[in-house]
């Protein structure tokens, strides 16, 4: 199976940051979710892969093509977490402004999903809500032939209904064989919905790259009353109270509790919450 994207030893500094060696790869037809706390490097990863900002250095890979090449950019939907079209123009202007961009730009095609989507084509951007300039932007890169999809926070501030709708068009998308899509969240009901693939980065670096399915199972839930002191090093986001108590563990480091722990199997919510847990008492440490 070819991938969609391959990334190898990106960086890229800036002021009081840095991206380090970050290295993932998406296979051709699947969702890929990309996590991490805030300030970890998604956001800035997601804008180089899209063009928008250069890397200091790495290579980068796009749907088999090495990263730059103009004609990837016919094949990308890009979607940032605030999509920016000029406040005055309606979807109608959008589409007549960015027809000429792409060579396989369907007018009838958008002009359905306008309709699918209840965007009225003459209402105004700066009138829309959050959730319709999503979906306004959606339109747009469906109305082209994209491969690949590139989404910062699709659906963050979107009330539950939008976001489901949402969702059922990422599904709708991922259909076709051959299309994939790399998007960034912080709501772990999404990655549960849609998501084959997790890549989580920390501080600038990937420290977890694969299959959903194979993360959860890595992972149990452990609660307790006490927790063995030689274990403490394998606890992740451990929290302690006067009554026991609870983090997330390996499989591989549960042996040897005590016999009154519970374990229970751990969900791509319960991964992420203690990871990012875990994250925010390391830096209350330093």
């Amino acid at each position: 199976m070819s991938n969609a994207i391959e990334v190898r030893n990106l960086c890229k500094s800036y002021p009081g940051f840095a991206l380090r060696d970050v290295s993932f790869t998406v296979p051709e037809g699947e969702c890929c979710g990309f996590v991490g706390p805030n300030g970890a490097g998604k956001s800035t990863t997601l804008r180089i892969l899209a063009g928008l900002a250069f890397p200091d250095s790495g290579e980068i890979r796009l749907l088999g093509r090495p990263w730059g090449e103009v004609s990837i950019r016919e094949e990308t939907g890009i979607l940032p977490d605030y999509p920016c079209f000029q406040e005055n123009w309606t979807p109608e202007d959008i589409g007549k402004v960015l027809a000429p961009f792409y060579r396989s730009w369907s007018k009838v095609q958008y002009g359905q999903y306008l309709d699918r989507f209840g965007l009225d084509p003459k209402k105004k951007y700066k009138n829309l809500s959050k959730g319709m300039q999503q979906k306004l932007a959606l339109a747009v890169h469906l109305s082209h032939e994209t491969r690949l999809l590139l989404l910062d926070e699709p659906t963050g501030g979107l009330d539950p209904a939008a976001r489901e709708e949402l969702l059922d068009i990422f599904r709708e998308y991922m259909v076709p064989e051959g299309r994939s899509i790399l998007f960034s969240t912080h709501i772990t009901s999404d990655l549960e919905r849609i998501a084959d693939r997790i890549v989580y980065i920390h501080k600038g670096a990937v420290s977890y790259e694969g299959g959903r399915e194979e993360l959860a199972n890595a992972y149990c839930v452990v609660r307790g009353g006490r927790i063995p002191e030689e274990k403490q090093r394998y606890a992740i986001g451990l929290r302690q109270t006067d009554t026991g108590y609870e983090c997330l563990m390996e499989l591989a480091h549960i042996g040897g509790l005590p016999a009154d722990t519970v374990t229970e199997n751990a969900s791509i919510h319960d991964v992420v919450v203690y990871m990012e847990r875990n994250t925010r008492c390391l830096e209350c440490c330093i």
